[in-house]
């Protein structure tokens, strides 16, 4: 990025530029894989590109269907221009199988199918190691207002309903994802963030007796190998797609 660009925001995976408008943002995808709050960590060339191109399509598609969200344009294959906003620091997580972190803390077998989704909200907070946290843990600290909690909530349900169908379109099950939201100039709430397989659990549905075959951040978390070969896949079957 050139120097005319100040760099506003630099994240695990991804880095934020100003732009000539105010009122928008660059972010530049890095090929950086981090897993367990960073105490993972590695580098995959191509990692970001693919990141930032499977995010723009599915932005698109979301916009296409009504979703609200911060994405404007691709800039380049590894940098998008986005409406800037002022995020809230939440992490909403919908889980329609069980899997993961949910399995280590509960009784609930993996692979548990939900008739409901599940839907966990943790405080993005490092430094707190991102704890689960409650609707009146929510309030008390004073992070975002009930009604606007209960929109993100129901926001998060349509694009789960959404996002089930298109990635069943490309023969993925969408186990779990995680989705952020922040407060544009408007004050209008936006899903920001990225969608890809780096906060989506997805498995392959063209695997064979039922055999568990994920094709995201699974493969660097578990070292299973093969991540920029799962995430091609991902990106071009969006593409043969849409």
């Amino acid at each position: 990025m050139t120097n005319q660009f100040k760099l506003l925001y630099e994240g695990k995976a991804k880095k934020v530029f100003s732009h000539y408008d105010p009122d928008k943002v660059i972010i530049e995808f890095k090929d950086d894989a981090t897993a367990f709050n960073a105490l993972k960590k590695a580098k995959f060339e191509g990692k970001g590109k693919l990141n930032c191109l499977i995010s723009a399509r599915i932005f698109e598609y979301l916009i296409k269907n009504n979703i609200p969200t911060h994405f404007l344009e691709l800039k380049d294959e590894n940098t998008m221009i986005a409406r800037k906003i002022k995020v809230i620091p939440l992490e909403i997580v919908l889980r329609n199988t069980a899997y993961g972190s949910l399995c280590k803390q509960t009784n609930i077998q993996p692979g548990t199918v939900f008739a409901n989704p599940l839907i966990d909200i943790y405080l993005k907070n490092d430094m707190l190691n991102d704890p689960l946290i409650t609707k009146d843990r929510i309030a008390l600290m004073n992070i975002i207002s009930s009604k606007d909690l209960d929109l993100i909530i129901n926001l998060t349900l349509k694009i789960n309903v959404i996002l089930k169908n298109f990635f069943k379109n490309i023969k993925l099950e969408l186990v779990d994802f995680k989705l952020e939201f922040g407060y544009d100039s408007k004050n209008r709430i936006l899903l920001g963030d990225e969608i890809s397989p780096d906060n989506c659990r997805l498995w392959d549905l063209n695997q064979k007796n039922d055999t568990i075959v994920s094709l995201d951040k699974d493969r660097f978390r578990n070292d299973l190998g093969g991540l920029i070969e799962a995430y091609s896949e991902i990106n071009q079957r969006i593409n043969d797609f849409i």
